[in-house]
């Protein structure tokens, strides 16, 4: 007997379920319905529609060999029926049917399953301010919100704009303004620090330093009071807790929120903050019903508690679960550790599990531990810098995550991805000191950068790393309180401005003549060395502690954390 399934939502999880289910079951009757005339396309790609890396919005819709995925393909590629302009009103449970309205003629009809699927995805959060219903004041959820958004670039002087929310998409939307379009944009982010739920401030610090390079004014800890229109009811201030912004568009990207109304009004279980819940097999409360995408409860496989993660990755993995479970295949889905990269301009951040912020909120011991390295070997002519910090327990030594900031290549994706892989098994710093990873100088480095931190996390853990974080050596060293002396292990031309600028304050002694000139470095004050990078700021920090020093610290990161924060020890 053949097995009838409805699913609602053609975006992403919809199409991936319906197409995998007629492959292991043929005989399956697929109906697939959605709301808008847009289908199965590549949401995570409209900030790159906006920036004009992806050409057009057809794009976005086609597959790989270049064939667009409309309601006749579905119907005679995949024997699948898709209704677009076809709204779901509500399930009956009991009766096992959907009601659902054709959104051009106002006709309303039932749909019988066997098996129902949720992939209605999410809505935009809206903050609650007045204006936000202004001309040119638009959220940035959906296909139809982008082509709205071009249209008035293209089509307005649009000299200011305001982008409300320094998430992801945030971050990318800005990009595409700032850079392509050349208008003038302010980010404005109500926590501390843009990508808040992702990284921790002091990597988010050198996306923020970037972002202002490229002329974004960054805005954070500041929250929207209201927007105000003219006389015409078109948007032409953002008005924060702090300033006026003038904008002739405003962006808001403040987050997302799950769209379950159809899975509570038909009773189905949800969670706290809306989302359905669903069992390892993605089935919700009701066995015939399974929900996955952006609508749905997430397993932590870090904490295990139930965590909202809408990606349109996370949406296709769903879909094929659901699609093998309601084939009989068994499939389940575990959990996620959480998986996340963004580029901004010319940089590239990624992570993974949790930031140090998120680790202490779960009652972890966490601490962090940072390191500068190359992305290559370090004689390769096209290496570059890559800063990586591991989130860890101290009370077991267990890795809790990992954050990258580095140049926008594939460099930083690699290291992310390998400790991605294996958070769910609790690996220890140890297993990341000696990860296999694949070598060649033009791809990394003999020890690569991802084992010495490792490295540095156990030698933190065991007490032979005595770090001054950044934040730590720029208080001390602009307050002069304890009177520490910052010993400089650079060569002398490198290290000529800072003598000059903190007489008494700043001594330079390069590395390999520590040993010869110890007798310069007074043993009655704290001692911060300091390098290019922390690796010779670490070795200098053990052969003092063993000289019988007793107050030294190595400021991590070195002067290259410092010049990616954007700090200017020269400066006034």
């Amino acid at each position: 007997m053949s097995l009838k399934v409805v699913i609602i939502g053609a975006v992403a999880l919809g199409p991936k379920v319906a197409c995998r289910l007629r492959r292991l079951r043929p005989d399956a009757e697929v109906v697939v319905v959605d709301q808008d005339s847009f289908i199965s396309y590549g949401g995570c790609g409209i900030p790159y529609y906006l920036s004009e890396d992806v050409p057009d919005e057809s794009s976005l819709m086609k597959t790989s060999f270049h064939v667009l995925r409309d309601p006749q393909f579905f119907r005679e590629a995949k024997g699948v029926t898709v209704l677009p302009r076809t709204r779901a009103l509500r399930i009956d449970r009991e009766k096992k049917t959907v009601m659902v309205q054709d959104l051009e003629s106002g006709e309303r009809t039932e749909l019988s399953y066997d098996r129902l699927v949720l992939g209605t995805g999410s809505v935009p959060a809206i903050p609650p301010v007045p204006g936000t219903d202004l001309e040119n004041v638009y959220p940035v959820s959906n296909l139809r919100n982008a082509l709205d958004i071009k249209k008035t670039i293209i089509g307005q002087e649009i000299r200011h704009a305001v982008v409300i929310g320094g998430g992801a998409i945030g971050v990318e939307v800005t990009e595409a303004l700032a850079d392509v379009w050349g208008i003038r944009t302010a980010l404005v982010e109500r926590l501390g620090h843009v990508l808040p739920q992702i990284f921790d401030a002091n990597m988010a610090a050198m996306a923020e330093h970037h972002l202002r390079e490229k002329g974004v004014e960054v805005l954070t800890g500041e929250s929207i009071l209201r927007i105000e229109g003219d006389a015409g009811g078109r948007v032409r201030s953002v008005v924060t807790d702090r300033r006026s912004l003038p904008a002739e568009l405003v962006i808001i990207a403040a987050g997302a929120r799950p769209n379950s109304r159809l899975a509570q009004e038909a009773g189905l279980a949800c969670g706290e903050g809306g989302a359905i819940t669903v069992d390892e097999f993605l089935r919700t409360s009701d066995p015939d019903i399974y929900a996955g995408g952006d609508c749905i409860e997430n397993r932590s496989l870090l904490t295990e508690a139930a965590v909202y993660a809408p990606l349109g990755s996370l949406a296709n993995r769903h879909g094929r679960v659901i699609a093998g479970h309601m084939a009989g295949r068994g499939d389940r889905f575990d959990g996620v550790v959480g998986s996340f990269i963004v580029k901004i301009f010319d940089l590239c951040l990624a992570s993974a599990g949790l930031c140090q912020h998120r680790a202490i909120a779960e009652g972890f011991d966490a601490e962090r531990v940072l390191t500068v390295g190359y992305d290559r070997a370090h004689f390769w002519p096209e290496r570059s810098l890559l800063f990586l910090q591991l989130v860890v327990d101290r009370s077991n030594r267990r890795i809790l995550g990992i954050q990258a900031v580095g140049k926008a290549n594939d460099a930083v994706a690699v290291r992310v991805d390998a400790v991605a892989a294996i958070l769910k098994h609790r690996p220890t710093v140890e297993e990341i000191s000696n990860l296999e990873l694949a070598y060649s100088p033009p791809f990394a480095s003999a020890m690569d950068s991802l084992n010495a931190l490792g490295n540095t996390a156990a030698n933190l853990l065991d007490g032979l790393y005595r770090r001054m974080t950044v934040g730590e050596a720029l208080e001390r060293l602009r307050s002069e309180e304890g009177n520490p002396l910052f010993l400089d292990l650079n060569a002398p031309r490198g290290a000529a401005p800072y003598v000059e600028r903190y007489p008494g304050r700043w001594l330079n002694i390069p590395y390999e003549h520590l040993s010869s000139r110890l007798e310069e470095v007074p043993r009655d004050r704290t001692i911060v060395t300091i390098c290019d990078s922390g690796i010779r700021s670490y070795e200098s920090q053990v052969f003092l502690a063993a000289k019988g020093y007793g107050d030294v610290y190595a400021m991590e990161g070195g002067l290259s954390l410092l010049r990616k924060l954007g700090e200017d020890l020269l400066g006034p």
